[in-house]
């Protein structure tokens, strides 16, 4: 039986993996790693997250929310939050995690994840450039 201590880290990796891969489609990832690393710190009791730590996630992900909201408000990219995208995305996420697991096992699983998904999002973005006239 795990003790409740991996069983809150497997949980933490898990979420922090998420964040990171939601970070893609724009939809705040930096906020979901910085509430899971706070909820870490809480469970753990400060132990091995500080508060100068938390307070520079919070600052490093406030800046980059900040930043990001004003890049799309100015027009310079669009996000990829479209539910096509992000369906056709995590399809491609679980088929690279399946086609790598076998080769890297534990690795290939999450290398697979998140190659499978970026290569999907890649394909997607290179098709939409594709469609679009050039300026000449």
């Amino acid at each position: 039986m795990p003790s409740f201590a991996s069983v809150v880290f497997s949980v933490f990796i898990l979420i922090l993996f998420a964040g990171i891969y939601l970070t893609l489609f724009d939809l705040l990832g930096t906020l979901i790693i910085f509430l899971d690393v706070l909820l870490y710190a809480l469970f753990t009791g400060f132990d091995r997250v500080g508060g100068q730590l938390l307070l520079f996630l919070l600052l490093i992900s406030i800046i980059a929310e900040t930043i990001d909201f004003f890049l799309v408000m100015k027009g310079a990219h669009q996000p990829a939050t479209r539910k096509k995208t992000f369906w056709r995305s995590a399809i491609g996420a679980i088929v690279g995690a399946f086609i790598l697991t076998p080769f890297f096992w534990g690795p290939g699983a999450w290398v697979g994840f998140f190659l499978g998904g970026l290569a999907v999002i890649l394909a997607l973005e290179i098709a939409l450039q594709n469609k679009i006239k050039s300026p000449y």
